[in-house]
């Protein structure tokens, strides 16, 4: 794994990541200029700048870092002796690159044509999209999003964060309410719920919902169909319908903080 696809996986995961890249040398350093390496909340994930104290410093101003928001590359010169420790009496430039991830989490069980294309759309925002699937072939086609295959979908909803804008766009309702079930019980304040269909359809899974003791909150705010009222059953123009009531309530929780 090469250093970009590294800054590649951590983004398509949502993983907040500091780039460390050593800019300049004077006199004895433990790297060679160019030397780059990442480094999450967790530390060290990929790449060196010279192991030892160097690093060590490097790794604890990048966790520093990774504790606010976004933030614009810093650069820091240390002197090794008095301000690393270190015997080497050269200094180093030090340039630190903040990859702040989105905070907007977006779960889609069902990988079929619209979650396609809407997963092609949302690729292209600020957020971290994971999409469930039971059918590992349409798992396979998705572009630019984590793809997660499962047998058993509804067993995945326990996974992901409460605070996560869920989506059910499975083959049919009856996929569609064991997942919102587990959806209600593990996250019924999340800030969006959401179903692929029909107003016949949301009828007919609000009632099973509802004689399987989900709570009327929860079927209030859940949408069947989804979307804003807008544009014609292409698959594109959904998905469009679909991201745009996502920007709707994602903007409306956003004025309310």
């Amino acid at each position: 794994m090469t250093i970009w696809e590294a800054c590649q996986k951590l983004t398509s995961e949502g993983t907040s990541f500091v780039m460390v890249t050593m800019t300049g040398v004077r006199g004895s350093a433990p790297q060679d200029i160019g030397a780059k390496m990442l480094v999450t909340k967790d530390g060290l994930f990929y790449g060196t700048v010279g192991g030892g104290k160097v690093e060590m410093a490097s790794i604890k101003k990048s966790q520093e870092i990774l504790k606010g928001e976004q933030s614009p590359p810093e650069s820091v010169v240390w002197n090794l002796q008095k301000d690393i420790g270190m015997s080497c009496g050269g200094e180093v430039v030090m340039l630190f690159e903040h990859h702040h991830q989105s905070n907007w989490p977006i779960v889609i069980f069902g990988a079929g044509h619209v979650a396609q294309a809407l997963t092609r759309i949302l690729s292209k925002l600020n957020c971290s999209v994971t999409c469930v699937d039971s059918r590992e072939e349409w798992v396979a086609k998705l572009e630019g999003v984590k793809g997660i295959h499962h047998p058993t979908p509804k067993e995945m909803v326990k996974e992901f964060s409460p605070h996560c804008y869920f989506m059910s766009m499975t083959m049919g309702h009856a996929h569609d309410v064991p997942i919102l079930h587990e959806i209600a019980k593990h996250a019924p304040d999340c800030p969006y719920i959401g179903v692929i269909g029909s107003d016949v359809k949301g009828i007919k899974i609000k009632k099973e919902l509802k004689d399987l003791g989900v709570s009327d909150e929860f079927l209030k705010k859940l949408r069947v169909p989804m979307g804003l009222p807008i544009g014609t059953n292409q698959p594109y123009e959904i998905a469009i319908s679909i991201v745009a009531e996502l920007l709707q309530v994602r903007d409306a929780a956003l004025e309310k903080t």
